[in-house]
C-alpha cells in the first residue's frame, strides 16, 4: 500500500505558478468546479513529461508551443510564452519554431486541397 498523499488543488497550482509565471484561466476556474481536474491534468502532464525523459525542458516547451500554435490554442500558446520568458529560451529558437509550424500549416492547407487540385485537374 502506498502512502504517498496527492497534492491539493491549491498546492498544484501554486507550483504550476512557480513553474510557468502564471496558472492559465481556464485551470484555475476549473479546480473551483472539480479540484480533480487539476491532479488528472497533472497526472497527464507527468505522463508526457516524465522528470527523466528523452527531451530537454527547451525543447519540450518549443514542442508544446508548436501544439498549441497548430492546435489554435491561444491559452497553451500564453502559457508556453510565459515559459520561454521565463526560462529565457533564446528568440531565435522560438522563431524557427514559429516558422516550422507556418510551413507545417501551409503544408497541412496544400494537402487539404488535394480534392480541388483533382477537381481542376479534371477541368483541364
Amino acid at each position: 500500500m502506498s502512502n504517498t498523499t496527492t497534492p491539493t488543488a491549491h498546492e498544484l497550482l501554486a507550483k504550476m505558478r512557480a513553474g510557468m509565471g502564471r496558472v492559465p484561466a481556464a485551470i484555475e476556474k476549473s479546480t473551483v468546479v472539480d479540484e480533480s481536474l487539476i491532479q488528472e491534468h497533472m497526472r497527464s502532464r507527468m505522463y508526457a513529461m516524465p522528470q527523466e525523459g528523452a527531451l530537454d525542458e527547451q525543447t519540450r516547451v518549443l514542442v508544446y508551443l508548436a501544439a498549441a500554435l497548430a492546435g489554435s490554442s491561444p491559452a497553451c500558446v500564453r502559457a508556453m510564452s510565459d515559459k520561454i520568458a521565463l526560462q529565457g529560451i533564446p528568440k531565435d529558437k522560438v522563431l524557427e519554431t514559429v516558422r516550422i509550424v507556418r510551413f507545417a500549416m501551409a503544408t497541412k492547407m496544400i494537402g487539404d486541397a488535394e480534392p480541388i487540385f483533382d477537381a481542376l485537374t479534371g477541368l483541364e
